[in-house]
C-alpha cells in the first residue's frame, strides 16, 4: 500500500507561482507513474499532470490542456517525491489538489487510495 501526504497549497494571487509536493511512502517504484488530479468546488476530480520514467533520466510527462504551459511535473524518485510547479495561476485554477499512482497514462486515473489533498486557492 502507498500513502501520499500533499503539501504547498496555499491563497496566490492570480499570476503568482505555487510549489505542490507529495510524498509517497511503502511499496514503490521509479517505474511508476505519479500523476496530479485536481477537484474544485461542485465539479468532479480532473487529471492535471503526470510523469512516468522511461529510461534511467527520461521521463514522458502529460498535460491536462487547461494547464499545458503553465505547470510543470517533476518528481525526486530518491525522495520518492513528485512535484507539481503552478506558475501563471488563474482563478479557475482554484482547487483542491492530489496525487496518486497511475498505472495507465493513456487513461490517467489514481491507483492508490486518495490523501487529503492540499488546498489552492488562487484569488481574483
Amino acid at each position: 500500500q502507498v500513502q501520499l501526504v500533499e503539501s504547498g497549497g496555499g491563497l496566490v494571487e492570480v499570476g503568482g507561482s505555487l510549489r505542490l509536493s507529495c510524498v509517497a511512502s511503502g511499496r514503490t517504484t521509479g517505474t511508476t507513474a505519479m500523476g496530479w488530479f485536481r477537484q474544485a468546488p461542485g465539479k468532479e476530480r480532473e487529471f492535471v499532470a503526470l510523469i512516468k520514467r522511461i529510461t534511467t533520466s527520461a521521463y514522458y510527462t502529460a498535460y491536462a490542456d487547461s494547464v499545458k504551459g503553465r505547470f510543470t511535473i517533476s518528481r525526486d524518485n530518491a525522495k520518492n517525491t513528485v512535484y507539481l510547479q503552478m506558475n501563471n495561476l488563474e482563478p479557475e485554477d482554484t482547487a483542491a489538489y492530489y496525487c496518486n499512482t497511475v498505472p495507465n497514462v493513456g487513461a490517467p486515473v489514481g491507483l492508490e487510495a486518495w490523501g487529503q489533498g492540499t488546498l489552492v486557492t488562487v484569488s481574483s
